[in-house]
């Protein structure tokens, strides 16, 4: 059982990554992504950490498990895959849009009331075709659609107002406030407002580690568990068809995984083992190899990670280098785990 003290804020600060992937074409290291890992053991404790892991950092998306938590504490009578949906960035695919509307019809409420920020569909191959179709952004394609929608059953069910739901003092932004602050074991360092419109919670990547394992790892039944174990099961409708996490999840057995914006990814497996990645420059290419290789580390047997091990690089349509994570994360023989 965890402690439910938070202890002090992590310190705001211009953090200090280091080196963690490289460009390498044709044996020259062209370009270097820097960034930060942290490598938690089931017991909790650090096992590798590489560059800043104590700064306080946004985590973006990665953070939506844990608004998740704090719904279902809060009341949100969801499960399968309309709560990992809840949980989701997803990629604006019919079955995501379905799924929202889904929501908001349980709820009694309309697209009308949602207040996250219109857009078009993420994922390039759907936002292509929208386009083609003539469609205008939309809140239900925006890839954080099933959290407001339900935001707002949240709210609605505990008699709280729904206009404002999006304000930090809002009842149900301080109910999540006051889950991420226990589930991370610190104060937040920080709020202010993500892409959607919602508030964001600066807390460090320790912190953010620490969360996301003790959802992995909490009792069966607990609105943690029940968090975890949508997003596992239904991988698909927390991001979308051939999205990296989504590939990630279903390699892994057990594994939880969230990405974010700006380069972030967290993912953690049953036993309370996870990492916590984010790259300096927000880069995508860099995001799931160091992901990986910090998996490895955490003792997933390697064989389960080589399809994310880094995209190669092409020289006039043939592969002439790839990303590689630098040696300082370079799996070490381990007891596989998993």
């Amino acid at each position: 059982m965890h402690s439910s003290s938070p202890t002090d804020a992590p310190v705001v600060r211009e953090p200090l990554h280091a080196p963690v992937a490289h460009l390498v074409r044709g044996g020259v290291v062209e370009g270097v992504h820097h960034g930060s890992v942290v490598v938690l053991g089931a017991d909790g404790q650090v096992r590798l950490q590489h560059g800043d892991i104590e700064a306080a950092f946004y985590p973006r998306s990665a953070l939506k498990p844990v608004q998740a938590v704090a719904m279902l504490r809060a009341g949100l009578p969801l499960d399968g895959e309309l709560l990992s949906l809840a949980a989701a960035s997803h990629s604006g695919e019919e079955r995501h849009l379905a799924g929202t509307r889904r929501i908001l019809e349980l709820a009694g409420l309309g697209e009308d009331d949602l207040r996250n920020v219109p857009d078009m569909p993420f994922d390039p191959v759907v936002r292509d075709a929208w386009i083609r179709e003539g469609r205008l952004p939309s809140r239900l394609a925006q890839n954080c659609s099933g959290k407001h929608a339900a935001m707002l059953w949240t709210a609605k069910l505990n008699g709280w107002s729904l206009d404002d739901y999006l304000a930090p003092e809002h009842p149900l932004q301080q109910a999540v406030a006051a889950t991420v602050e226990e589930l991370t074991g610190q104060r937040v360092a920080r709020v202010t407002v993500d892409g959607c419109g919602a508030p964001l919670f600066a807390v460090s990547l320790h912190g953010l580690a620490r969360a996301v394992a003790r959802i992995t790892s909490a009792a069966p039944g607990t609105p943690e568990a029940r968090v975890a174990d949508a997003m596992r099961e239904h991988a698909e409708m927390a991001s979308g068809s051939g999205r990296d996490v989504a590939a990630l999840m279903r390699a892994v057995p057990g594994l939880l995984a969230k990405d974010g914006f700006e380069g972030v990814q967290v993912a953690a497996l049953p036993d309370g083992r996870a990492v916590a990645v984010k790259i300096a420059d927000g880069a995508n290419r860099a995001r799931i190899p160091v992901a990986a290789a910090a998996l490895a580390r955490a003792g997933v047997d390697p064989a389960l990670l080589t399809e994310f091990a880094g995209e190669p690089l092409l020289g006039g349509g043939e592969p002439v280098g790839r990303v590689r994570v630098v040696r300082a994360l370079d799996p070490v023989p381990l007891t596989a785990c998993a």
